[in-house]
């Protein structure tokens, strides 16, 4: 007997049309295989079957990225999260783990440094735009993915595992790294070991004045969210990488204040962090954001409430009221 034929609209199995549009990919049409999946991708959820088309779209995702189409591999990327979000799919260790695989088929491609000759100027610009691209892609999908799993079951922020990953991509691949950017999802990440070694990285490639200034923030940061246990865990690593390099610390007065200021915050010590504060007043001052994180700190760890401005002109207005 021959084989009865699926009636005309029905869906097949995922895997028949994840094998049929790897050979459309295989044969160079990425725009067409592109279309495909997002319209198969639709039926499939239409018909209420989310997990093929989570399926199909995550295989869509890593096979146009292992092709170098990027724009087309982040599109399905976020599309794979919009799946997640629609079918209500709980964050876990299964679910992160196909995320972190879609994260792995992101290239990670040096940008040349040396320019010699006008194809050189050239090369460079091509490349620098080809990262912008990358880096675009995969933040916009793991911002999705964060966004995600802070809905359904992870911490409050979002998965640390993720924000790590988007942290490490955006130091890696951004021609211009932004060291705040890259902190903000360090912070929220659990992994300072690794935080440390961007961080020593970074030493070695940024302009004069820009490490201590890095290394400052990254540990008010941790500490302006109340997180003492993993802002001495970085300082430690950033000191004992740095020692294994054979390399030296900053020796800068604002380095010399965030070593005093762990210390400071491991004991019942509001005036020692009231002193220190004030001694070391144009070292904080070379960040605009260096005071409100001591703000942040304040209040954390010793209670102190932050005077609202609003507050005081209004309190001097009534005295002035009351004195008439």
């Amino acid at each position: 007997m021959s084989r009865e034929r699926p009636k005309r609209g029905v869906l097949p199995p995922a895997q028949e049309n994840v094998e049929k549009l790897k050979k459309v990919l295989e044969e160079g049409n990425y725009y067409g295989a592109q279309q495909m999946y997002k319209s198969i991708s639709a039926r499939y959820v239409s018909a209420q079957r989310e997990s093929e088309a989570l399926d199909f779209i995550h295989s869509g995702a890593c096979s146009q990225l292992e092709h170098g189409q990027i724009t087309c591999g982040a599109e399905l990327a976020v599309l794979f999260v919009d799946i997640l979000v629609k079918a209500r799919v709980p964050y876990d260790e299964e679910t992160l783990d196909r995320v972190r695989k879609i994260y792995e088929k992101f290239p990670q491609i040096p940008v040349p440094q040396h320019l010699a000759d006008d194809d050189d100027v050239q090369q460079l610009s091509e490349a620098l735009g080809a990262a912008k691209t990358r880096v675009d892609g995969c933040s916009s999908f793991l911002k999705a993915a964060i966004k995600w799993s802070a809905e359904f079951g992870a911490p409050r922020n979002g998965s640390p595992e993720l924000h790590v990953m988007l942290a490490e991509y955006i130091y890696s691949e951004s021609p211009e790294v932004d060291m705040a950017r890259v902190s903000n999802h360090f912070i929220r990440g659990n992994n300072p070991k690794k935080f440390a070694s961007i961080l020593v990285n970074f030493m070695g490639k940024c302009y004069p004045g820009e490490d201590d200034l890095a290394i400052a923030r990254a540990i008010l940061m941790y500490l302006s969210s109340g997180n003492l246990r993993d802002a001495n865990q970085l300082m430690d690593g950033i000191k004992s990488q740095v020692e294994e390099k054979q390399l030296e610390l900053p020796q800068s007065d604002l380095i010399q204040f965030t070593t005093f200021l762990l210390q400071t915050l491991q004991r019942d010590a509001l005036p020692l962090f009231n002193m220190l504060k004030v001694n070391y007043k144009s070292s904080i001052d070379r960040d605009p954001s260096f005071k409100e994180l001591l703000d942040d700190i304040a209040e954390k760890f010793y209670g102190v409430r932050r005077r609202n401005p609003l507050q005081g002109m209004f309190g001097d207005i009534f005295k002035m009221m009351g004195a008439e």
